[in-house]
């Protein structure tokens, strides 16, 4: 850990964004903010870039190792690295999944259904000079160029099922409903990436959503089984998954995918992965509730 985040006790602790006053000794330039013609004051945009201006710790959560970075306005951002084992794909699916996330809280600002920002970040080389472990410093390296950020919140906590803010039923009816939709598999009791920051709950690290995308997408198995959803940490606490479904599903239609996918930078995406992603997205998202087999699977198991 560097001597600067000492300074500020900012550490990791179960979580890849956990920590105590991590602010940088600088003051922060103000996010750029603009009207919005989308439903729910939702902008589709094109993701902020930032250029990482100091590495200041690795954060050993699994096997992506993310890495913690100052950037040009002044911020602090967790930085998925496109040189870690899972590769691009994962970044991929952290922007997909949390671009998602994002439009669904802003349409039902009710619901409290909260992401960090998501920001591309460039990555110079020379800052993987800073880290002395050479495990560490390969896949820095090797992330040189574009990256993925979330926006860092300073003296979040882990989000824990037995104690502290928990979320009402309908909130986390409605993370279980985009957990099942996105097929994302990691957010169990074991590894909730859930952090909870002023007594709110924040979504995080979306990189293992859209699982079937590392072996090739088919749209015609999009409407499949998805059984991890019984391990979902929140399903003990939802309400009505097919309520969730007919409150979320709604606002999730051809047009909002292709502006999300559409935010993946190109070079991330093979031939016709983003056209064949919306097309995936789409037809899992067909019909029904009573159609859909991800919202009756998590209704069956909610109840069971």
């Amino acid at each position: 850990m560097s001597e600067w985040l000492k300074e500020t006790g900012c550490k990791p602790v179960g979580s890849a964004y956990a920590g105590s006053n991590p602010a940088p000794p600088t003051s922060r330039r103000p996010r750029p903010a603009g009207p919005s013609s989308f439903p729910g004051g939702y902008a589709p945009r094109v993701l902020r870039t930032v250029r990482a201006t100091r590495y200041v710790s690795p954060l050993r959560e699994g096997g992506s190792v993310p890495a913690l970075v100052e950037a040009d306005d002044d911020g602090l951002y967790v930085v998925k690295l496109a040189g870690a084992a899972q590769g691009t794909k994962a970044l991929v699916a952290e922007l997909v999944v949390g671009e998602l996330a994002r439009a669904l809280g802003a349409a039902e600002p009710d619901l409290g259904l909260l992401v960090p920002e998501l920001v591309l970040v460039d990555l110079p080389i020379e800052l993987s000079h800073a880290e002395p472990d050479p495990e560490i410093q390969d896949p820095l390296a090797a992330s040189a160029g574009r990256n993925v950020g979330l926006d860092f919140l300073p003296r979040a906590l882990p989000y824990t099922p037995a104690s502290g803010s928990q979320p009402d039923a309908d909130l986390a009816a409605a993370i279980v409903w985009l957990d099942a939709f996105v097929e994302n598999v990691d957010r169990t009791p074991r590894n909730p990436n859930l952090l909870t920051w002023h007594d709110r709950l924040w979504l995080i690290d979306h990189g293992a959503g859209m699982y079937r995308q590392h072996a090739g997408l088919d749209p015609a198995k999009a409407r499949g089984r998805f059984a991890a959803i019984r391990d979902h940490v929140l399903l003990p606490r939802a309400s009505s998954i097919a309520a969730a479904d007919e409150r979320l599903a709604p606002h999730v239609d051809e047009a909002l995918l292709r502006r999300i996918v559409g935010r993946v930078p190109t070079d991330w995406l093979d031939g016709d992965a983003a056209e064949l992603m919306v097309t995936d997205l789409l037809a899992r998202r067909a019909g029904d509730a009573a159609s859909r087999t991800f919202v009756e699977e998590a209704e069956r198991a909610r109840v069971a």
